[in-house]
């Protein structure tokens, strides 16, 4: 069987739609499943049966024989949250916990890291193994996920294959519990059905114009996509790998491309960058996919336009789960 963290979630209930669409039911989904919100991205899934967090520790003690891959996404996302003792417990001990278990019984495992450890940019995006301990992540959420990736990295003890994947600024389906977490296209989307038009951060250095910053945004299918082909295929190098498009775009493209999926003309405001993140605010990031590439995933990404089409007009109009 396999084991999603993380499974009421974003990515991980996309994940477990994926799997379900390639026939695959033997899955176990581990989260904490009190979040209403969260437990509509299970609606007509299909598993073997679900594990609160808090006991899925003791649980795979007892169940490991039958385990073929633990994909771990699940993690404290709020970039806004400053208390580091919550993000140590979630994204550090835990996953360090979920890495020992694999390391144990020889478990494969895929875990999911983030761009947000690249902080600023400095010194690029390169998902080299030494780049970790030379990174400035901006904010708490970015730290404890770097450390995790540091310790991974100097561990003697590991399972078979692992492979972290740093997600870049992931859109799609199955967001709607995140709110202020939640993609731009989804509160862009939501605004033009509000106000018949969307607002954009200014931008509050010289170098970039008003809604001019860029980042490299993927479409949440793409990130399962992957995931599902290291299941099949269990890459024998084991690492970091960055997980993005390679191809940074403006807000402001972004913008355009969800009024044009919507059919209509852009009408964009720009309002001043909140103050509790403006000194974290990552101006500019663009994946380096050169090692996932050469490592042989050769299916094409998904575009910004072709992206953000299939999510307004078949999920956010509607209001469907993927």
């Amino acid at each position: 069987m396999i084991i999603i963290t993380g499974a009421a979630g974003f990515i991980g209930s996309g994940l477990t739609a994926l799997f379900n669409q390639q026939n695959r039911t033997d899955l176990i989904l581990v989260d904490d499943f009190t979040n209403y919100d969260k437990r509509k991205n299970l609606l007509n899934k299909h598993y073997l049966g679900w594990v609160h967090r808090g006991a899925f520790l003791s649980w795979i003690h007892s169940n490991y024989q039958n385990v073929e891959m633990i994909f771990h996404l699940g993690a404290r996302t709020d970039t806004t949250d400053f208390s580091t003792e919550i993000f140590d417990r979630l994204n550090l001990h835990y996953s360090q916990e979920v890495w020992n278990i694999c390391s144990l019984y020889q478990i494969p495992l895929v875990y999911a890291s983030s761009a947000a450890t690249y902080g600023k940019g400095e010194q690029g995006y390169k998902d080299s193994h030494q780049l970790p301990q030379t990174l400035h992540p901006l904010n708490p959420y970015a730290v404890s996920k770097n450390e995790f990736d540091k310790w991974a990295l100097g561990q003697q003890k590991s399972p078979p294959v692992w492979y972290g994947l740093k997600f870049f600024n992931v859109y799609g389906p199955n967001e709607y519990h995140k709110k202020r977490m939640a993609s731009v296209v989804f509160h862009a989307f939501n605004q033009i059905q509000q106000t018949g038009k969307v607002k954009l951060f200014k931008s509050h250095r010289p170098d970039f114009e008003d809604g001019k910053q860029l980042r490299d945004f993927i479409y949440v299918k793409d990130i399962a996509d992957v995931c599902y082909w290291l299941y099949r295929y269990k890459l024998p190098a084991s690492g970091l790998y960055n997980l993005g498009t390679g191809n940074a775009r403006t807000f402001i493209d972004l913008a355009h491309v969800v009024f044009s999926a919507m059919n209509l003309n852009p009408n964009i405001e720009f309002t001043d960058m909140p103050a509790d993140i403006r000194e974290s605010y990552q101006y500019f990031t663009e994946a380096d996919i050169t090692k996932l590439l050469h490592a042989g995933y050769y299916t094409p990404l998904t575009t910004l336009e072709e992206g953000v089409t299939n999510y307004v007009q078949q999920y956010l109009t509607p209001g469907e789960y993927w």
